[in-house]
């Protein structure tokens, strides 16, 4: 007897990311095509020295069950860190601890999607977001990017026109395009969600990784200066990208209703997170370690930026156009055709396998009216030799 599954599986397809990675076992292979960081910038000492403190302070309420909206200790310092980063007001309790920033996003979904929704999202996107809402019956709706991130004259004509239940964006070094939203584009958006009515949710897992000048404050942090606004935001955190991926500690920071729906519905899906991972992250925030950790990814991935970037003007000419990452993980590209050269993604992919390098083609990361020139290159699991040798296989694949 076949199974017969939910008809909101018909909306969603297996993450092309995902497929690409059955062809990386290739023997020798250069691979720009994850989205993660470089374990070798774990910082496995002060995780373990947590951890430790964690076992010998509380070990009863490490190894136990937790509330669902969080382990305290973490969400004290969590409020604590954000802070830090020029967030007024926030309470522990005006936050959720997540595993990861995904099932902030799946929470969102649960809790405000209905079939036939209309949601607003970058285009290019983070994939998983995609999937995520259609997963839940929404109609995604793209708004276009370019360097300084969404284009908010377009932003707020699809706003008037489709009058969506949310906005999804990602300000600071975006996956896959690593634009990073300006600061007057900033206000507007929090202007604009304030005239329309509309929540956006600002997800910033990259924020902390800059190479430079620190970015503009985030949305979150922004919403003081405009009135009203702060009741109409969404704000996702993670510790993946800064820490460590397999903690799966994120949060979220939103109105105290949808807090307690997404609550709700996330006691339903895991009970909690974690609160051996929670009281571990509470005491690696606690000692103070993360100032340190972050200078040193921040200089390790901004030279492995510039390395890529110069690899890729000498190797590839203007073959290939982008802007210069100033943080976060991610090259996004976009190929010109010059010189007879390839200028689909999807087929230099192909040819750049059989050449010893992968990448992520860039059409998947939009959810209407794919760009096929696209490609998202990663600079941060490669040292600086792998980077200038696969971006010289990559050269030979155009």
């Amino acid at each position: 007897m076949p199974l017969n599954f939910a008809d909101r599986l018909n909306n969603v397809e297996t993450s092309a990311i995902r497929e690409l990675f059955k062809l990386l076992g290739k023997p020798g292979i250069i691979s720009f095509a994850g989205g993660f960081p470089d374990s070798a910038m774990f910082d496995v000492d002060g995780i373990r020295e947590a951890a430790n403190k964690a076992l010998a302070e509380e070990p009863g309420a490490a190894l136990q069950y937790g509330a669902t909206e969080g382990y305290n200790p973490l969400r004290e310092q969590l409020a604590a860190f954000m802070a830090s980063k020029g967030v007024k007001g926030l309470q522990p309790d005006g936050l959720i601890v997540t595993t990861g920033s995904q099932q902030a996003l799946d929470l969102l979904g649960k809790t405000l999607i209905n079939p036939g929704d209309k949601v607003i999202v970058e285009g290019p996107t983070f994939l998983a977001t995609i999937q995520c809402f259609r997963l839940y019956g929404a109609e995604v709706i793209t708004a276009p990017i370019d360097g300084q991130g969404v284009q908010t004259d377009q932003l707020e004509a699809l706003m008037a026109e489709h009058k969506p239940k949310f906005v999804y964006l990602i300000p600071t070094f975006g996956n896959p395009s690593g634009a990073l939203l300006s600061l007057e584009r900033r206000k507007k958006v929090l202007e604009l969600a304030v005239k329309h009515q509309t929540l956006v949710v600002e997800d910033d897992p990259y924020g902390d990784l800059y190479f430079g000048e620190a970015p503009p404050p985030s949305i979150y942090a922004l919403s003081d200066s405009v009135s009203g606004s702060r009741e109409l935001l969404a704000h996702c955190g993670s510790m993946s990208k800064v820490l460590s991926p397999g903690l799966r500690v994120g949060w979220m920071i939103a109105p105290p209703e949808l807090l307690a729906n997404a609550t709700m519905c996330k006691q339903f899906s895991d009970a909690h997170t974690s609160t051996f991972a929670q009281a571990t992250a509470a005491q690696y925030l606690k000692a103070g370690r993360m100032p340190a950790t972050l200078a040193n990814v921040r200089k390790v991935y901004g030279e492995r930026a510039r390395v890529m970037g110069d690899a890729l003007r000498r190797g590839l000419g203007d073959a290939i156009e982008f802007v210069q990452p100033q943080g976060g993980l991610f090259v996004w590209a976009r190929l010109t055709g010059a010189g007879g050269k390839v200028n689909n993604g999807n087929e230099l992919a192909k040819r750049a396998i059989e050449q010893g390098v992968a990448f992520v083609p860039g059409a998947p990361f939009y959810a209407t009216n794919p760009d096929l020139s696209t490609l998202r290159l990663s600079f941060a699991t490669a040292d600086v030799g792998k980077i200038e040798e696969g971006v010289g296989r990559l050269g030979k694949a155009v």
